[in-house]
């Protein structure tokens, strides 16, 4: 016999269905009545109810291992999405009507029947359904994202425990977590889809753990604002899949059932293995996992677990994240050792000082480069950066220190070489270095975020080398050195100006990375970066002024580029315009191509009228060539 379970608040929908029903032999039941149910005279079973009404009588069909099947209401689209309900009536009766032989499995939380999710704690948005998405406009999205976001400052860390079926035990912090066994499309289920099969004998749980406002941030505007809902994993994610999971929590924490039902940790969550045959749509077995090896599986390595990270996150979540003690023991190692003035760390200084010199002499970029790639100068800095940070006097002191004496080390090798080197000519290389803008405190800034990233993380730490080359540390000072050798101190002060401008560019961006990365409290860090910031200003302003000059050479160099005129008997056009910015009067070189040799009248107007077009009074080097 067939037996329709129904709803009393539900009479109008259901003489609805009782009218598709008509001519089938079907005994109709109200759930008042369910006491007086003869269940084995029962060989299917089809409701009709709210969510807990539905789940009351899914047990009674698993215990008498009977077939069921669900009329949904239209108000209930979660429960048609997750089981592929048909959302025509005749269609969801029909479904509902044919009894399987395909079983699924029953998700249990504390011995109650979970449809479709369990939350512990609050862990938006994974406990919604993407459905809230549906026709939302962008705008809406925003509105929703920043509703979400204001629920932040209410999110804390717990310590929690989890032991899955074969006893292994996982402690982490977290804010919250999802109970999922199928695929019924909340964010939790998008995120680990390839994970989920209805026959496993598997649950899984998503478990949310930001360490950081701005992570959290950047999963929210993903999730919820961004069209590509993430399918993979984000980093403030973890994952665990077993046939039976115990939630402990060091704090008691609220469990919602499908959104109703309320227990409290200690939760024991389990799988009974193809309990239930219950008609479902043919796309919810297509959403289901094929390849199904049944094995456990665990995620959460990259959630904060140690006891220090625990015990910061509880009082509430950063703006920032914080570092593990882990990762602050072994980067405070390095860089206490990297801040100390050594035997290497003065061998190779000198020795990339002497190839740089050399390089600077012989105009050679390669040799250069390999310079840059072998001065250790950068690691002074970034441990002086650090030390700013966390107002760490004896980081501080060792970093200033051995940055100095290493300046002082470059400025000495390349003065002394450019006294016994015979050449005193202004190669290219050298007067590159002689003009720095505001530009290359950007440079600096960013080769210094890179720095600081690249150090925190020993996995890329080669890319340390991509930095030297970037921003150029000793090239610059030792151009400063040979303008000492050659007492020529307009060269020396520009090219000092440069060292100074990667200097401080690399200290602050190294320090505020340190801060994302959460080496340091913002209340502490606060004062080193301010400091540091006003040094950039002050610095800022010969850069911005030398950056003016920058456009202005261009200007000149433009004008002078599209120059051809007359002078006396001859034609002239100027190529491969320089401008070199001297203490005493910049010079303009050129090269001059000519019909014929030009006489000294002839020349002397070409330079009246080279100096009338760039409106300034320069000297004028030039090289002729002739036209044949």
């Amino acid at each position: 016999m067939i037996y329709y379970i129904y709803a009393e608040k539900e009479a109008e929908f259901v003489e609805t269905v009782k009218r598709h029903l008509e001519g089938k032999e079907i005994d109709y039941l109200s759930f008042d009545a369910l006491d007086a149910f003869d269940i084995s005279s029962a060989s299917h079973l089809m409701v009709t109810g709210c969510v807990d009404e539905i789940k009351l009588l899914l047990e009674i069909a698993y215990k008498n291992a009977l077939p069921i099947g669900i009329i949904p209401t239209s108000k209930q689209k979660e429960l048609i999405r997750t089981f592929a309900l048909p959302s025509k009536l005749e269609d969801a009766i029909d479904l509902a009507l044919t009894a399987t032989d395909k079983k699924l499995d029953l998700l249990y939380a504390n011995g109650t029947i979970v449809l479709q999710e369990v939350v512990v704690g609050d862990a938006p948005p994974l406990d919604l359904f993407d459905s809230t998405l549906k026709g939302k406009t962008y705008f809406d999205r925003i509105k929703m994202f920043w509703h979400t976001i204001k629920k932040v400052k209410n999110l804390k860390h717990t310590q929690m425990k989890i032991t899955d079926a074969k006893e292994n035990e996982i402690k982490l912090s977290a804010v919250g977590i999802v109970g999922i066994e199928y695929n019924n499309a909340t964010f939790a289920a998008k995120l680990i889809s390839s994970q989920l099969s209805a026959s496993d004998g598997k649950l899984s749980i998503v478990i949310l753990s930001p360490t950081s406002i701005l992570q959290y941030m950047g999963y929210l505007f993903k999730s919820l604002v961004s069209h590509l809902t993430p399918e993979t994993l984000p980093s403030s994610v973890g994952y665990v899949r077993s046939s039976k999971l115990t939630i402990e929590s060091k704090a008691p924490l609220d469990v919602l059932v499908d959104s109703t039902i309320k227990l409290q940790t200690p939760l024991e969550l389990s799988v009974k293995k193809e309990a239930l045959a219950l008609s479902v749509g043919e796309v919810f077995w297509e959403k289901q996992k094929v390849d199904n090896n049944g094995k456990d599986s665990i995620k959460v390595d990259h959630l904060p677990s140690d006891e220090a990270s625990t015990n910061y996150l509880s009082n509430a979540i950063p703006l920032f994240s914080h570092a593990s003690q882990e990762q602050y023991a072994s980067l405070f190692k390095n860089l206490r050792e990297e801040s100390k003035v050594n035997q290497n760390f003065m061998i190779l200084l000198i020795l990339a000082t002497m190839i740089a010199t050399f390089g600077l002499f012989i105009n050679s970029s390669s040799v250069i480069i390999g310079a840059m790639l072998l001065a250790p100068l950068m690691q002074p800095i970034v441990s002086l950066s650090m030390g700013v940070l966390r107002q760490d006097t004896s980081l501080e002191i060792n970093g200033g220190k051995t940055i100095a004496i290493g300046v002082f080390a470059v400025l000495a090798t390349a003065a002394i070489i450019a006294l016994f080197t015979p050449i005193e000519r202004l190669t290219s290389e050298m007067a590159g270095r002689l003009s720095p803008t505001i530009l290359d405190l950007f440079v600096a800034i960013v080769s210094g975020a890179a720095a600081a990233y690249a150090k925190s993380n020993e996995k890329i730490l080669g890319s340390l080398a991509g930095v030297a080359i970037a921003v150029a540390l000793v090239p610059p000072i030792a151009v400063a050195g040979i303008g000492l050798g050659w007492a020529d101190w307009h060269m020396f002060s520009t090219a000092f100006l440069l060292f100074i401008t990667n200097l401080v560019g690399i200290v602050l961006a190294a320090a505020f990375v340190f801060v994302l990365l959460g080496f340091s409290p913002l209340h502490i860090a606060r004062k080193g970066i301010l400091t540091w910031m006003a040094i950039v200003a002050v610095v800022a302003i010969p850069l911005y002024s030398s950056f003016g000059k920058m456009k202005e050479d261009i200007a000149i160099q433009k004008t002078l580029s599209n120059l051809a005129f007359n002078v006396g008997t001859h034609d002239v056009k100027l190529t491969h315009i320089e401008l070199l910015h001297r203490a005493y009067m910049d010079e303009v070189r050129c090269e001059v191509i000519a019909t014929g040799i030009l006489t000294k009248e002839e020349k002397r107007l070409l330079k009246e009228a080279i100096l009338k077009s760039i409106g300034k009074e320069v000297e004028v080097i030039v090289t002729f060539r002739y036209r044949l």
